[in-house]
């Protein structure tokens, strides 16, 4: 099958940073799905990957962990699936990523994609939405319907995760939610995908927030850059509230939590898969239930550039634009 890979640690300017490889035909075990890929998107984590982990000696690595293809054969005991649906997920990030023809996914994290979206389209989806709803409800522990009267501030509203959440907190909670964006057009686009109020995350965020006429906040996602932050969101989180972040918190003093009573919480949507969780079917359940809100209009695709067809070429295309720091919403590539 063609796949594209790595076998060293090089930026992503060097065209061996990423290449068109061929591989074996990958064979399922007992609950994993195969899946032809028609679509793939790109996230951090792919790049951060490539850049610091070694593949082994002589081997090659498989970045991808946002996929929507269809199901060509079923491991023994699945019961979720059928032969030829058309699914999506993120995948788990201790097996070969999806940047593949085939792929396999255990069927515990994967759903049905969204019957209206095409498959360009719902790749944007899976990885961003099992971080957001689990920083939302299993992390931040907000109730659904509930969060009335409670602020989330979500710092990176443009971004893949941060577009995602906005359009969750504003569907299934009662929160107001404020998102950060520095330019213009990632303003309109946290405004557009519902955020009640932007405000200017290269300014003080406690002082931004002030200016809005927002004293404090119940709530903080820290989704970019919270190590950066992270005295604004000391100073601006009320007394008993809570920061979920996912990236990473670095040359903080975390005891400045303390006289607030600031719950402090991380969010790594590869938890569940990595280490078999009771509830690993958890991750099925959430996009199945984000896929019929997709149907249903509620929540739109992320989705903002496409690149086509997948190969390295467009792969280091797409690397280096996340590597700029200036996407807004995600990047998908489509068709080998």
């Amino acid at each position: 099958m063609k796949a594209i890979g790595y076998r060293h640690n090089l930026p992503i300017q060097d065209d061996a940073s990423l290449l068109d490889i061929e591989l074996p035909d990958p064979t399922p075990g007992p609950r994993d799905l195969l899946v032809r890929v028609s679509a793939i998107s790109v996230n951090p984590v792919d790049t951060k990957i490539r850049q610091n982990r070694k593949p082994a000696e002589g081997g090659v690595e498989v970045l991808g962990w946002d996929a929507v293809g269809t199901v060509e054969a079923l491991g023994d005991t699945v019961s979720k699936f059928q032969v030829g649906d058309r699914v999506f997920y993120a995948g788990a990030i201790n097996r070969p990523g999806a940047n593949s023809e085939l792929h396999l996914v255990d069927e515990r994290i994967a759903a049905r994609a969204p019957k209206s979206l095409s498959d360009e389209q719902a790749a944007a989806l899976p990885l961003t939405t099992i971080t957001a709803y689990e920083l939302l409800f299993d992390r931040l522990r907000v109730p659904k319907g509930g969060g009335t009267g409670e602020t989330l501030l979500v710092i990176g509203g443009a971004g893949g995760v941060g577009s995602i959440l906005i359009q969750l907190a504003r569907q299934l909670t009662q929160l107001r939610v404020v998102a950060t964006a520095s330019r213009e057009d990632t303003r309109k686009w946290c405004l557009e995908l519902g955020a009640h109020v932007v405000i200017d995350h290269s300014q003080p965020l406690a002082t931004a927030l002030k200016a809005a006429g927002i004293a404090e906040v119940d709530h903080v996602a820290g989704l970019t850059h919270t190590s950066h932050h992270y005295e604004q969101i000391v100073e601006a989180l009320k007394p008993q509230g809570a920061l979920a972040f996912i990236d990473e918190l670095e040359g903080v003093d975390i005891m400045k939590l303390k006289a607030k009573s600031i719950s402090l919480h991380f969010e790594l949507m590869y938890t569940r898969s990595l280490f078999q969780t009771p509830d690993m079917a958890e991750q099925h359940r959430l996009l199945t239930e984000v896929a019929q809100l997709v149907d249903s209009g509620r929540i739109r695709t992320t989705a903002n550039t496409t690149l086509s067809p997948i190969n390295a070429r467009n792969l280091r295309q797409a690397h280096a634009l996340l590597e700029s720091g200036k996407t807004q919403g995600k990047i998908v590539l489509s068709g080998f």
